[in-house]
């Protein structure tokens, strides 16, 4: 390995990609997690008073459901290098931020806490600047 070939630049960049990836496959674990909860057990979730987001709660079970398995989907196609899918990230990252601001009165933690790694997703995979001649070294 010759630093012609990686820099540390490099390093940061893979290892950025690396944690975005692991963290979008645990949001969109998450995501389904909160999704079941929606789904299988009412219970659980807070019922408060009207609110300008309200939709029925099976409603939001599917739309969790559907932004947890398309994050999952994506951070697979991180893992594998697919350039696609830093943008996809970014993007679907937005929607869920706003699904989970619009989940605040159900579930203010949970909310709170994946509008946190989504933030975290965003980040990493906005501050990426991967070099023409990115090579990664072999294992």
């Amino acid at each position: 390995m010759t630093t012609s070939t990686y820099s540390t630049r490099n390093a940061w960049a893979s290892g950025l990609m690396l944690f975005a990836a692991a963290m979008l496959l645990t949001v969109g674990l998450f995501q389904i997690l909160q999704a079941i909860a929606a789904l299988a057990n009412d219970d659980i979730v807070v019922r408060g008073p009207e609110y300008t987001y309200h939709f029925d709660l099976t409603t939001w079970g599917w739309v969790h459901l559907l932004i947890g398995v398309v994050l999952m989907a994506i951070g697979a196609f991180l893992f594998t290098g697919a350039a696609w899918a830093r943008w996809a990230g970014i993007v679907v990252a937005v929607l869920a931020m706003a699904a989970n601001f619009m989940w605040l009165p159900y579930y203010p933690f949970w909310a709170i806490t994946l509008i946190g790694l989504n933030v975290a997703v965003i980040w990493a995979l906005a501050v990426v600047e991967i070099e023409p001649d990115f090579v990664r070294p072999a294992p």
